[in-house]
């Protein structure tokens, strides 16, 4: 991923503006340490910070075609650019090995419409000075992986500002909003509009998915999901915080590592043998990782997550690298860390606070891109609350809440958490095709109860949360197992909670003492939209205005509350659900 910035139909003189542009897109530069790229065209200019991952030597934005009409600047990765290029129907030049630059050949042939064919992650604006005026496309992936922020200033509302970051338009924007997810603007028609149409999406129209679960598909297309986001020309990593999801990626991944350590050696014994008898060499599969997978965990001594993420790792044979931190030091990282989320959410500080702090840690290691488990606790209703959903119709119409909300809460905690750090995150249970086949399992399928002995199967395992997903990798083709029993049928932890129960503990308390009751009493007074409802929620809100004072940024953030109809407490942690005590009450797996 990458950080880009855009002024498009500047008014007054460009080439002035051009250090104030340069100027602001740098407040995001963490995002892309590896190089700095600016591009004026006609009244528009393009900023550009890049993390290199795929074309490294070659691939630095923004990206201009042959005859420099098309302009372009993408954050993020698309994994099915070779099969595009070969899907072009007009003879293109290529000038790099960028993933991305197949978007502007693209758009030469299919227009906007060309988001739908993209498989990946990834925001970008193309402008096509061409035409006059010149028209400009902004995109954003279907479920906001990637972050992208759009505004105008009310005393010139023809000129609009896109970035990866609110940070580098609050000064210059009194009008913000995060571009929806699955969406496409269009300068010509002055448009947003929605292309990402997934057969799951419109619960309002009542319909309720009926395929029965095929634990053999719902297996092959996450390894696939995983195989394809190892596209890489840089040492990659795996974050295993030992919970289901984390663990089941990583145990994909080392899979597919030892796959390509395999063919790569294979290939070298043939570039030898070749060059022995003066015969073409063969290009060799870049594996751009350590022989051995490494894995990284964080946590509070002794903490739940360290103490499963070492016994996964131990299973899997990856290089494990474990890493403490103490509440103190999380307390003092939180006004950082709200500046890189640019939210005030409770749940997305709680766990991006200890995400930030070992991201730190890893691209230390010379790390620049990392596998993560997000998305799985949306697409199966794994969060504890929803073992209290009233029917299989709310919980399936919650679940497609929760991954429509994924932008918001921990898309943005993995997006800004390791970017903060020039460290880019993938997330395979996000991949359209594995969305596509999980979210259109009946739900029926997905439910559970309370306990851990309720509802037991025909082989003795529990009916928990996530219990389809854990059934698929229950066994392997192959014979061997992908996860030992105590991690595959491991109770949900939430990652903040996961880190060592002291650590949210240590914030309501520390918020405690610092945010007095008559100041908390005049909290409605204060914020009267989202007004905070704990003194936690109050402390993070003080510190989110502090960085970002306009009602235009406040605007932009949206807040993490479990399905209170349902009779569930407001307070985001796993803790707060019955389920998760009574299920560590009862004997079982």
């Amino acid at each position: 991923m990458c950080g880009i910035f855009c002024c498009y139909n500047h008014q007054g003189d460009l080439a002035s503006f051009r250090p104030r542009a340069i100027a602001l897109s740098k407040k995001q530069r963490h995002r892309g340490p590896d190089w700095s790229g600016c591009y004026m065209a006609k009244d528009s200019i393009m900023v550009h910070e890049r993390l290199a991952i795929v074309g490294v030597d070659t691939g630095a934005q923004p990206l201009v075609n042959e005859d420099e009409t098309i302009i372009l600047a993408v954050n993020g990765e698309i994994y099915n650019h070779l099969a595009l290029r070969k899907s072009l129907k007009q003879p293109a030049t290529f000038k790099t090995h960028s993933d991305c630059e197949v978007i502007m050949h693209l758009y030469k042939e299919h227009g906007p419409e060309l988001c739908n064919m993209l498989d990946g992650m990834f925001s970008f604006v193309l402008l096509d000075t061409s035409v006059t005026p010149s028209r400009l496309i902004a995109a954003r992936d279907p479920i906001g992986i990637t972050t992208l922020y759009m505004g105008y200033h009310s005393s010139q509302p023809e000129t609009l500002f896109f970035s990866s970051e609110l940070k580098t338009l609050d000064e210059d924007c009194d009008n913000l909003i995060s571009f929806p997810p699955g969406h496409y603007y269009d300068s010509l028609t002055k448009k947003t509009v929605r292309y990402f149409h997934p057969t799951w999406w419109d619960t309002d129209k009542g319909i309720i998915p009926h395929n029965p679960v095929d634990y053999k598909l719902l297996r092959e297309t996450l390894e696939a999901a995983v195989r394809k986001r190892l596209m890489s020309e840089v040492p990659y990593g795996v974050l295993l915080s030992g919970g289901l999801d984390s663990s089941l990626i990583a145990s994909i991944a080392a899979r597919e590592t030892d796959k390509l350590a395999e063919q790569q050696d294979v290939l070298r014994k043939e570039r030898k043998l070749a060059l022995s008898e003066g015969r073409e060499v063969n290009e060799e599969i870049t594996l751009a990782s350590w022989p051995r997978l490494h894995s990284f965990a964080i946590g509070l001594p002794g903490a739940p997550d360290l103490i499963a993420a070492q016994k996964a790792a131990d299973w899997l044979g990856t290089v494990h690298h474990t890493y403490n931190f103490t509440v103190q030091e999380g307390l003092d990282a939180i006004p950082e860390v709200i500046w890189h989320l640019e939210t005030y959410d409770v749940t997305t500080v709680r766990a991006s606070t200890p995400m930030y702090l070992l991201s730190r840690k890893i691209k230390a290691m010379g790390v620049k891109m990392v596998l993560s488990g997000e998305g799985s606790d949306e697409i199966f209703g794994g969060y504890l609350y929803f073992h209290a959903a009233p029917s299989a119709k709310d919980f399936h119409e919650e679940c497609v809440k929760r991954v429509k909300n994924l932008h918001t809460a921990d898309c943005l905690r993995a997006n800004k958490s390791t970017m903060a750090w020039g460290l880019e995150a993938r997330v395979p249970f996000l991949d359209k095709s594995f969305l596509e086949v999980s979210m259109n399992i009946e739900p029926e399928s997905k439910m559970f109860s309370k306990g851990k002995t309720q509802k037991i199967d025909s082989e003795g395992r529990p009916k928990m949360e996530k219990y389809i997903l854990r059934k698929a990798f229950d066994c392997s083709p192959d014979g061997k197992a992908y996860l030992p029993d105590s991690i595959l049928w491991r109770q949900k932890e939430q990652f903040s909670d996961g880190v060592g129960y002291a650590w949210i503990d240590g914030m309501k308390e520390y918020s405690e003492k610092i945010i007095s009751d008559e100041k908390f009493s005049k909290r409605k007074e204060r914020w009267e939209i989202d007004t905070p409802d704990t003194k936690e929620a109050y402390w993070i809100r003080e510190m989110f205005e502090g960085h970002f004072p306009s009602k235009a940024a406040a605007s932009t953030a949206v807040r993490w509350i479990p399905k209170q109809e349902w009779g569930v407490s407001s307070d985001p942690s796993g803790r707060s659900v019955s389920i998760h005590t009574a299920a560590y009450e009862t004997d079982g797996v």
